[in-house]
């Protein structure tokens, strides 16, 4: 690239924040023009990592927006203020990259759509788009490997959103510190089913080909003292059968240190074969007709421009490269259209029909 583009970070409610902010500190043709937070205790840690001049620090987002005239900013609020954030810097004329999920809501996803720009791109950032064997196993579904895809099972989850930070160093919660989160407040779109439900829905739909369910049935469980979900079952049927997704904050171990019991990650299956994607190993597992007893593919290693999102981001704009898979609205939409259907059905408990579109 020869475009050099001025990057800010606006709200740091999420910890993926200080990930995003590493991956814009190290691409050459970036630039990170301000951060802002209306809590500076947030930024204090980018503050120091990247060794931010102070007069790119605000408080403030209209300021931040009109001093550090970024082309592209990158949001991490709250997953009940997507909307809220995406509208005060779209008005703007940026590009904007949202750290996951899509939104509380299929309107809100709509009006961040909406409220968009003409030739501005917003992407929806799903990190696991930038797992290797997320990668392997889609190329393989691409290849015709396993014949045309049937259906999936996702178990996605943690220890615990608090019990991690930025670069997935380890914490230990307080009792204040988890009533205090907004993971753990509902009017804030806290609770595993919205915090994980859309990586499994959003990449199901990827790996699906895009097609859209026919209904969903979800349960969650009811935590004692807390408000939101700690753990979500939920069942999709399409029309070529059903597909399951689950939820989980209370694993036995994190996945990236250690695989806990269920494994998580991916099982997809299709009309010629299966393969298995489970999160941060080195290989798939593939079944063929050829081969029924099955066989380890070392996985994919990422190449340029396509291996982390910020990268990914700037050369789509750069280049006039449409999105595509999990970060497009086009995919993310469809599973934010399944994340609705699981509320309602578990708010409701019965089983949700989805419309067509």
């Amino acid at each position: 690239m020869s475009q050099k583009f001025r990057i800010a970070g606006i709200n740091f409610d999420h910890f993926h924040m200080g990930d995003l902010l590493r991956m814009t500190h190290e691409h050459p043709d970036s630039e990170l023009v301000g951060i802002c937070d209306a809590q500076p205790e947030r930024m204090r840690e980018a503050h120091r990592n990247f060794a931010i001049p102070d007069e790119r620090i605000f408080t403030d987002v209209d300021a931040c927006m009109e001093e550090a005239r970024p082309d592209v900013v990158i949001l991490c609020p709250a997953a009940a203020k997507h909307g809220e954030y995406v509208a005060r810097v779209a008005k703007f004329g940026v590009h904007v990259l949202l750290e996951k999920p899509f939104a509380v809501s299929l309107a809100e996803a709509d009006a961040m759509l909406a409220a968009m720009p003409a030739g501005k791109l917003l992407a929806i950032n799903w990190p696991l788009r930038w797992a290797e064997c997320c990668v392997t196993a889609k190329r393989i579904i691409d290849e015709g490997v396993i014949g045309e895809v049937r259906g999936f099972h996702h178990y996605g989850g943690n220890r615990g959103p608090l019990c991690h930070g930025a670069d997935k160093i380890e914490k230990e919660p307080t009792a204040a510190e988890k009533s205090a989160s907004w993971f753990y407040q509902k009017r804030a779109g806290g609770g595993s089913l919205l915090d994980y439900l859309g990586y499994g829905t959003t990449l199901g739909t990827w790996f699906m080909g895009g097609r859209v369910p026919l209904e969903v049935t979800c349960v969650t469980d009811e935590p004692p003292g807390l408000e939101v979900d700690e753990h979500s079952v939920v069942v999709v049927r399409y029309e070529s059968g059903l597909s399951k997704c689950e939820t989980r904050w209370g694993t036995f171990t994190d996945p990236w240190t250690h695989q806990p019991q269920p494994k998580c990650g991916f099982a997809i299956w299709g009309s010629a074969g299966t393969v298995s994607c489970y999160d941060y190993d080195p290989i798939v597992r593939v079944q063929t007709r050829a081969k029924p007893a099955g066989f380890d593919m070392p996985c994919d290693t990422l190449r340029a421009p396509e291996r982390n999102p910020v990268e990914y981001f700037l050369h789509c704009i750069a280049t006039g490269t449409p999105l595509s898979g999990p970060l497009s609205p086009e995919i993310s939409r469809i599973g934010q259209q399944i994340v609705d259907g699981a509320v309602q059905s578990a708010r409701e408990k019965r089983t949700v029909k989805l419309p067509a579109k």
